[in-house]
């Protein structure tokens, strides 16, 4: 059985990635108000900030800082996941695996996540949900993908709308090659 490990840093910011089980799924935009409600749920019962995230087809990153003294962004992802999953109608297909534990087939089971480490590490991976629409040939500019926190960015002033419109991004953010 693998050993995962996970740091946990009260009060820390963390980079996520979270996957749907099927890929050649849509359902995240496709579904994408029953998504926002589930995040905004779970951010009233458990506040998180949003310093970043974008929403893709199949999968979303996110950049999120932890109220001092907490840690526990695990259970945050399983909200999230789960009112995301009782708001669907049950049509996916399901494994005789999934059948015995009394799953749903809709996300994968983990998520991969990252410690932030500083200033640096924070602003790479937060310039990474912004430009990850681009690197996945959905957009050819940052602004035309509307399910990102890079709207809010540029209302804020944190970049100007024109950003990164013909950039690549490279590096090893947890997603497969």
């Amino acid at each position: 059985m693998p050993n995962y490990r996970r740091t946990f840093v009260p009060g820390g910011s963390w980079f996520f990635t979270v996957n749907l089980l099927d890929r050649n799924q849509t359902l995240l935009v496709d579904q994408i108000e029953t998504l926002r409600g589930a995040v905004a749920s779970t951010r009233q019962s458990r506040a998180f900030n949003i310093d970043a995230f974008v929403v893709l087809p199949d999968h979303l990153h996110a950049v999120w800082s932890l109220p001092p003294g907490d840690s526990d962004f695990s259970t945050r992802w399983r909200l999230i996941k789960n009112r995301f999953a009782r708001a669907l109608p049950k049509q996916e297909p399901l494994s005789a695996v999934r059948v015995a534990r009394k799953e749903r087939g809709i996300w994968q089971r983990r998520f991969w996540e990252h410690l932030i480490r500083d200033e640096a590490d924070y602003a790479r991976h937060v310039e990474y949900c912004d430009i990850n629409p681009l690197k996945h040939g959905l957009v050819t500019r940052v602004q035309d993908w509307p399910y990102s926190s890079f709207h809010r960015d540029v209302r804020t002033g944190i970049f100007p709308h024109d950003w990164a419109g013909d950039s690549e991004a490279s590096g090893d953010f947890g997603e497969r090659q």
